[in-house]
């Protein structure tokens, strides 16, 4: 009791953070229920006055939600699973496995990692519309199907799983890809849901790839088809953009609810802080 008390500070500080980092959340829903005459007054209400789903009807209506939606759990699900496979695979070989040009694959996936996703874009652009493959849904999501942090955050988990096991399988006759799919990659659960939320969460609100690989309703998904109908000629349709934002967070937010303890877990046990 008397250390509970002696923390009170510190229970205080987290609480005004937290609730910092729900105010914007917190500010999207209500406003998501306000008219736009309310959201643009000055000084701003912070309860709407009359709570309306106007927004959210109108949301439904002028969208064809059901193909931007589809499109977008396409995308993030196929880069989500390209990245557990070809992520846990590539971090299994760097950790356990020894061959020719191991350091130097090692150190491409740092260098990599320290390459700012901007610097790459215009390459990934040219290298997708050569292909033919602009204004398709595979070109969503093929430049994204294994990402460098995804292998270091594999092999950081892989390094710390016995090796004994590897020489164990392969006494048994076991062939490389047994050893990795029935004895290792059961082990790595927790750093799979960990990675798979923050690939699905990155996939999930990539924003400025979509808006330009694709140059029609058929292959946009949900954060450029809201930010497309929401702009109109003279101002934005803030409702519609936060009745909006509330519909593309709901899938993130029950995601990471559903993986929370493997996420804890596997944050923890891959060393990263």
């Amino acid at each position: 009791m008397a250390r509970t008390q002696s923390r009170w500070w510190l229970y205080l500080v987290l609480s005004v953070l937290l609730l910092l980092v729900m105010t914007p959340f917190i500010w999207m829903v209500l406003g998501s229920l306000k008219t736009q005459g309310e959201l643009l007054r000055v000084p701003p209400t912070w309860l709407p006055e009359s709570p309306t789903l106007d927004n959210f009807m109108r949301l439904f209506q002028r969208l064809p939600f059901g193909q931007f939606f589809r499109t977008s759990v396409i995308v993030a699900v196929v880069v989500t699973v390209g990245n557990l496979l070809f992520c846990s695979m590539l971090g299994y070989a760097l950790a356990h496995l020894n061959f020719p040009g191991k350091r130097i694959v090692f150190g491409a996936v740092l260098g990599t990692l320290m390459i700012p996703g901007l610097v790459t874009f215009i390459p990934q652009f040219v290298l997708v519309v050569n292909m033919g493959l602009a204004n398709t849904i595979p070109a969503l999501f093929l430049p994204f199907l294994a990402a460098p942090f995804g292998v270091f955050l594999m092999r950081q988990f892989f390094l710390g799983t016995p090796r004994d096991l590897l020489e164990a399988g392969r006494l048994d006759g076991a062939s490389e890809i047994g050893i990795f799919f029935r004895i290792f990659l059961p082990l790595a659960t927790p750093a799979m849901a960990t990675l798979g939320i923050l690939t699905f969460l990155g996939s999930w609100n990539n924003f400025l790839w979509p808006l330009v690989v694709s140059s029609s309703e058929k292959t946009y998904t949900l954060p450029v088809a809201l930010a497309l109908v929401s702009t109109g000629q003279n101002q934005t349709d803030y409702g519609l953009l936060l009745a909006g934002a509330c519909v593309v967070v709901l899938p993130i937010v029950l995601v990471f609810l559903f993986f929370q303890r493997y996420f804890i877990e596997g944050v923890a046990s891959t060393g990263i802080k």
